[in-house]
């Protein structure tokens, strides 16, 4: 795995952007507890969703479904993972 390092990129473009021109970004400068909450949020939000799929009969959903619901998961965990991946690095360059 390659390993990011904060200091000389202040920008990380996320591994979900579809072009080859990254519109969303994570600022590696950002205050460490904004990272967490930015985390946070996006790994409760696909907790969430998951807690709503288990408690639904998928008898009921339409196939296409599924495709948006993956796509979305995807994007939350992910995006998660990355800010957590450069909160942890902050840490790991303070000491």
């Amino acid at each position: 795995m390659n390993t990011y390092n904060p200091l000389i990129h202040r920008y990380r473009p996320l591994k979900t952007n579809y072009s080859d021109n990254p519109v969303l970004v994570v600022d590696t400068q950002a205050r460490h507890s904004d990272l967490l909450d930015a985390a946070h949020q996006r790994i409760c939000a696909a907790s969430d969703l998951l807690e709503t799929l288990y408690c639904l009969c998928f008898k009921q959903a339409d196939v296409k479904d599924i495709p948006n619901i993956i796509n979305a998961l995807y994007l939350l965990t992910q995006d998660g993972c990355e800010l957590l991946e450069v909160a942890k690095q902050q840490l790991t360059h303070r000491t």
